[in-house]
Formats: structure tokens, sequence, C-alpha cells
């Protein structure tokens, strides 16, 4: 299940690739399915030994370039590991939520990204998100370990990348069908996934990933602008004005990026 529109991310075979917060890795692996180079980055080094094992067999099944860069790094996303301006593209995918210094880690992200580069970052959308924390304190922090510690609007998103020095640019939602889920999980209590209707609505789910039928596709695109449980936002890490001043000319992926805002 993919959250970023690679298309609006801009990445090309060869880029190189920073997932950051990488979890299980599904857009570490899509990545490099893409002929990316990807380093996927994740506090929890549990999760991480999955996501190594998982890119080693994408090579051997012939799903990766044998000749591609994958790696899995633990690293602490306000503190990355990695010199200013290495990476061409970054994804940090439902990771912000959690971070109780999301100012550092947005600064992180300006700072490992390459001058012209893209980052596109996804955070609950703040209506789905305000109802899950309404429906039970168990969905987040401080009552569970690890969870999230803050509700972001857009506007709230914007401003924290601004602020960091990126300039935001297109926006969209994601995953209306999993707004409903995680309602429901919260009302009868996140942690009981044996609950008859929450197995219900997870199969619906998995049929709906693994088939994607026409119709629940149609019906979620309808229902992302208000229900999407994903918010993206793609931004611009700038380019310094050339010598003398003149500015650089922006790349057409950026230009994208940016003629993208208002969507």
């Amino acid at each position: 299940m993919l959250t970023v529109d690679y298309a609006r991310l801009g990445l090309e075979p060869g880029h190189l690739l920073l997932d950051m917060g990488a979890g299980a890795g599904r857009h570490a692996f899509e990545s490099f399915r893409r002929r990316a180079r990807v380093v996927a980055v994740d506090y929890d080094a549990g999760e991480l030994k999955d996501v190594a094992g998982l890119l080693a067999a994408m090579v051997e099944a012939g799903e990766a370039p044998s000749t591609g860069l994958a790696a899995a790094v633990n690293g602490d996303g306000t503190r990355l590991p990695f010199p200013d301006d290495t990476f061409d593209r970054i994804i940090a995918s439902e990771v912000l939520e959690h971070i109780p210094d999301d100012e550092a880690a947005a600064a992180e992200l300006f700072r490992v990204l390459k001058p012209g580069g893209t980052v596109a970052v996804t955070v609950p959308t703040w209506l789905p998100e305000r109802i899950c924390w309404a429906l039970s304190e168990e969905y987040h922090a401080p009552f569970v370990a690890g969870g999230h510690v803050r509700i972001f609007t857009e506007a709230g998103l914007r401003r924290r990348l601004r602020d960091a020095g990126l300039a935001p640019g297109a926006a969209h939602h994601a995953h209306a069908l999993h707004s409903p889920f995680w309602w429901l999980r919260c009302a009868v209590g996140p942690a009981d996934d044996d609950h008859r209707l929450v197995r219900a609505y997870h199969r619906l789910l998995v049929w709906d990933i693994s088939r994607a039928p026409k119709l629940t596709r149609w019906t979620e695109k309808l229902l992302n602008p208000v229900l999407g449980k994903s918010l993206v936002v793609y931004a611009r890490k700038p380019v310094p004005p050339r010598p003398g001043g003149a500015p650089t000319p922006p790349s057409s992926t950026s230009a994208a990026v940016t003629s993208g805002a208002n969507q």
C-alpha cells in the first residue's frame, strides 16, 4: 500500500533515495523496484532486519537490479548519520507525528537533501486523526509507547517544512477507505485485532489492495479529499543562486512540484 505519488516525487532510475522512518519498508521496496538506490532508515532496529532481508530477496528474484544499492540503517530522524546534500529524493511517511522534536527532524530532512531535490512527507490527516484520538486514549501518546504525539493540519505541516528551509508545493490525500477501519479499531480498542468487525474490515482492505477493483478505486478517489487517512505534501530544497546572484533555473521536476501547489 503506497501513499506517495512517485510521479509527483519525480523519482528516476539511479536517484539516491532516503526512506526516513521506513518501518516495514513499503516505499523502500517500491523505490528499489523503480531502480533507485535506496537507503532505508528507522529507529526500530528490529523492523530493519526484515527490510534488509526483503531488499536482498528482491535482487535474487530479479525484481530489482543486481548492481543497485539497497541498505537498511538504524538511525534517529533528528540526527541522521549522513553528510549534507546527500539524497536526490526523500520519503518520510507517517513518521513526523511520532517524533517529539519534529522541528529537528524537518531540519535534518532539509540538511541531507540535495539542492533542487524533492521530499515527500506524509502524516495522518487532521479530521480522521482527531476522530481516532477522541475514540481511544490507547491510540496515541502518552498512553501508548511510540504513539502519535501530535495532530498536523496541512497548514501546520507546510509551516514546519517552510521553517526548515524547504519550499512546500503539491499536496493530496490518500487511503480514505482506511479511515473507517481505524475508527472501528479505536472504538473496540486499538489492540483488539481479533474483534470480528475488525477482522472483517481488514479482509476487505486486503482484498482491495490485492485486487484493486475499479469500484473501490473510484470510491476512494472521490472520498480522499475529505476522508483520506494520510496527507502528503511534496517540498523542494531551493537551489542556491549562481555566483553573481543569478538564480539557478528550476529543474522540470521541481517546476512540476511547484505548479501543483494548489492541487
